[in-house]
């Protein structure tokens, strides 16, 4: 039926989708190469403050969260043998992580790039009070539940290689790549996840697709 088809392709190609978008957002960070973390509203003016780069990088990350979901609802119906519980409970963790990520990038793409419309005086004002987003004050605490996306995602690359819908080694490589996710804000490593992720689930994509 066109409506099956349609959600078959949709699969496939959030499978292809998603880690590309994760890897163009990490590639579209400002020093690549520099192993820095982030500590100080001063190292995130530096990264965002007249850098459209920065802002649309991270806005390509948070469109990539309904793609994420989608590619997670799809693993959970793929897995009906002994990978069943780990695309259940994989996905319902890693679309919980997905949502905190939307808010993340919420967050950081959304209202900093509202900050960086502010006239260059009224800016450096703010610059000091920018301390609170870094130090993920108030309600922003939350985002310290981000690791629960490549959780639920480890969870599902488990039980993909229970069944053998992926090989081992995809199933390693999208592992390695997820973990790398979970770093202090070091672009390059996050970059080199991403590209990982990329080796490990467009091949599946593909073979979804065809």
């Amino acid at each position: 039926m066109p409506i099956e088809n349609l959600k078959k392709k949709s699969f496939a190609l959030s499978l292809i989708g998603f880690p590309l978008m994760l890897l163009i957002g990490f590639l579209m960070h400002p020093n690549l190469l520099q192993m820095n973390m982030l500590k100080t509203s001063q190292q995130l003016v530096e990264r965002f403050h007249n850098n459209p780069m920065y802002h649309i990088g991270h806005l390509i990350v948070m469109f990539s969260v309904p793609v994420i979901i989608v590619a997670m609802i799809g693993t959970m119906k793929k897995l009906n043998g002994k990978g069943k519980l780990f695309g259940f409970w994989g996905g319902v963790i890693g679309i919980f992580g997905a949502f905190i990520l939307a808010v993340d990038k919420g967050a950081l793409c959304l209202v900093l790039s509202a900050f960086d419309t502010l006239p260059e005086d009224q800016f450096l004002n703010l610059v000091p009070s920018l301390q609170v987003l870094v130090d993920k004050s108030g309600l922003l605490f939350l985002l310290w539940l981000l690791p629960l996306l490549p959780l639920g995602a480890i969870i599902q690359a488990i039980g993909l290689m229970k069944e053998q819908v992926i090989s081992k080694f995809q199933g390693i490589l999208i592992i390695i790549g997820l973990l790398l996710l979970n770093n202090p804000e070091i672009e390059l490593i996050s970059t080199i996840g991403g590209l990982l992720m990329c080796i490990g689930y467009i091949p599946w994509g593909i073979k979804e697709l065809k």
